[in-house]
């Protein structure tokens, strides 16, 4: 049988006592005056069990008493659940235990940062269903104001919307706060790379003072791995005979202290790799250097990895970067990041004539679009090619034709 869309009552009562010490509530004879007492809704809500009545009060007319009532009849037969009492705060803190576990570390964390710091701070008082877009742009205004960096300002309201859109799918709320929210977007900076030149001035001066990350670089350079999945590469995934790796992990720094292994970025990411011979001389270089470690070193933890720190351990992702940028500023070269080290390769490809799908399944990228979209800029002189090549194409139909 249909619920009656119309069930529920309105009514008006009060918080007199009686001789016993208990409220009135609707029995109290001074209601009799119209200004006496505020207004109240009440309504039994579907349930397994046994009758669940929701009741609201404190409404200072019927009208709004009735509305109130409308509006939960309206989303119960939306399929939309009702629990105005619960608060922001209290539904984040729910929604972040059941997303946990199905979430990477780097990310549990990043979650836990927002909600921590920013966004039960500022909505958390505030019931779920009452959130609304005025509140979202309010906060972004006051960060705004404050300095607060795009990006990270970007990533805490898309943490926000993700947990809004979960209440969506789950009918608890009819609209998400946080999805129409404006953030200006910063400005795309163009990708300070390399040239092949300069790639290779990079890797000789390496080889030459014997930098010890030197093989790590080469292997980045030629390949283009990313930072976390050559800390992550282990000798059983490195095949030197066949001349292919397969990338299975990657070795992520949770709150840039502990380090742990986990899944590459993505599920296209975890795949077999190709190897030049530049790449398989790099890896038999390190596989040497390692084995006179263990044989140097008091304690060696071997773990399998390719390029561990001396003691065996994984290797903290800043330690890499420190030692990339005092190799960069001794060959006296451009300021990079480690990642781009696979930008280094991206372009290296590119500007030697690699195809455009090529260098992209080299990257493990999703799409080829990716691919475009990255580095469409590092191909003037293919682009000059085809308009020469198509000119020479008509200049040669119209001798024929004379």
């Amino acid at each position: 049988m249909r619920p009656n869309p119309h069930r529920g009552r309105v009514y008006r009562r009060c918080a007199c006592r009686g001789a016993d010490g208990k409220q009135l509530g609707a029995r109290c004879p001074k209601l009799t005056n119209a200004r006496h007492g505020t207004w109240t809704y009440a309504v039994d809500l579907p349930t397994l069990d046994r009758r669940k009545t929701m009741r609201r009060g404190g409404f200072s007319t019927k009208a709004e008493a009735s509305a109130a009532l409308t509006n939960v009849l309206q989303c119960e037969r939306a399929g939309v659940s009702i629990d105005d009492a619960e608060t922001v705060a209290e539904y984040l803190h729910r929604w972040f235990e059941a997303k946990a576990p199905t979430r990477k570390p780097n990310t549990v964390s990043r979650y836990r940062a927002y909600l921590d710091n920013d966004l039960i701070p500022a909505f958390g008082a505030i019931r779920l269903e009452s959130l609304n877009h005025q509140h979202v742009a309010q906060f972004i205004r006051r960060e705004l104001d404050a300095g607060r960096g795009l990006v990270t300002l970007r990533r805490c309201i898309t943490t926000l919307s993700s947990a809004l859109n979960d209440a969506r799918r789950a009918h608890r709320l009819e609209h998400n706060a946080a999805r129409y929210a404006q953030i200006p977007r910063r400005p795309r900076k163009d990708l300070t790379c390399w040239s092949t030149a300069e790639a290779s001035a990079f890797l000789r001066h390496c080889h030459t003072a014997e930098e010890p990350l030197a093989d790590l670089y080469e292997l980045m350079i030629g390949t283009g791995m990313r930072k976390g999945e050559v800390l992550g590469l282990h000798w059983a995934d490195v095949d030197l005979d066949t001349r292919r790796l397969f990338v299975r992990w990657t070795l992520v720094a949770v709150d840039n202290s502990r380090t742990m292994f986990n899944a590459p970025k993505t599920k296209g990411s975890q795949a077999w790799i190709a190897l030049s011979s530049r790449a398989v001389d790099a890896l038999k270089r390190q596989r040497r250097r390692q084995k006179a470690q263990q044989l140097a070193a008091r304690g060696y933890d071997d773990l399998d990895l390719v390029f561990p720190r001396t003691d065996g351990q994984p290797m903290r992702p800043q330690h890499l970067l420190n030692h990339f940028r005092r190799a960069i500023a001794d060959a006296g070269l451009p300021d990079l990041r480690v990642h781009d080290l696979r930008h280094v390769a991206a372009t290296v490809m590119l500007t030697n004539g690699v195809p455009m799908a090529v260098v992209s399944k080299t990257l493990r990228h999703k799409n080829v679009s990716t691919t475009i979209d990255l580095y469409g800029h590092l191909t003037p002189d293919a682009a000059a090619d085809g308009v020469t090549t198509a000119a020479a194409a008509l200049d040669r139909a119209d001798a024929q034709a004379a």
